[in-house]
């Protein structure tokens, strides 16, 4: 309901003149912009969410790894995780024109971003919960005599998954974000390359609908992993 006020009151101003459209076009302008373009816009989505996934999947799968790492080894831990902080002070609008230096311009530039901005939330979110685990029962399979390994699979790594979605579902937004930031700087197609376009062109109706559409496509994703949460850990629905 408050989105829908929203959207009433910002058609009502553009509608009275109140707000020149050269500067923040109406609803209904950037729907039809969408629908006159929707061709063209689900084919730069196509390669913004094959960037934004492969880099999620690679940083998922690197932030599982280092979380693991630090859980094991408390040396390894303090020698990495002030790096880690580190990477995240360093603003992505900065990163971008380096990568694309080294790197080209070409998919992995892209697809390099986007892991530096989403395997963050997911290494501290499980190494948070991996320390939060029930050390009454690592107590209790230590004294039955379980291995490390057990022990991870059974008590650890089952009490830190709703810490993991958590933290996917940030990640799921910057990936998306990452994908666009990185598409600014060059490519030849990708959400990023044409909001360029229609930028450079003031075309503002088109860009707040590719605007919208990024957000969509955002929030589609964290449903996504929702959905993947519920599927995964049926006995959380049960409690609820």
């Amino acid at each position: 309901m408050t989105i829908i006020l929203i959207l009433a009151l910002w058609q009502a101003l553009s509608s009275a003149g109140l707000v020149p459209k050269y500067m923040l076009p109406s609803p209904l302008d950037v729907v039809m912009a969408f629908v006159n373009d929707i061709s063209l816009l689900m084919g730069h989505a196509r390669t913004t969410l094959t960037e934004a996934l492969l880099g999620l999947v690679i940083g998922t799968a690197l932030g599982f790894v280092i979380a693991v790492l630090m859980d094991r080894f408390n040396l390894f831990q303090k020698s990495i995780y002030p790096i880690i902080i580190l990477t995240q002070t360093v603003p992505t609008v900065a990163i971008a024109p380096l990568l694309v230096l080294w790197l080209g311009y070409g998919l992995l530039p892209k697809v390099t971003l986007i892991i530096l901005t989403t395997f963050f939330p997911i290494a501290v979110s499980l190494l948070e919960g991996f320390h939060s685990a029930d050390r009454d029962a690592l107590d209790l399979l230590k004294a039955m005599g379980a291995t490390r390994l057990q022990s991870f699979v059974h008590i650890k790594l089952p009490g830190a998954l709703n810490h993991f979605f958590s933290g996917l579902k940030i990640s799921v937004s910057y990936s998306v974000v990452g994908a666009v930031i990185a598409e600014w700087l060059g490519g030849l197609s990708g959400l990023g390359v044409y909001m360029t376009r229609v930028r450079k062109s003031y075309s503002f109706d088109k860009m707040f609908a590719v605007i919208f559409f990024i957000s969509i496509i955002s929030l589609l994703l964290m449903f996504g992993v929702s959905y993947l949460k519920k599927a995964l850990m049926p006995w959380e629905n049960k409690n609820k």
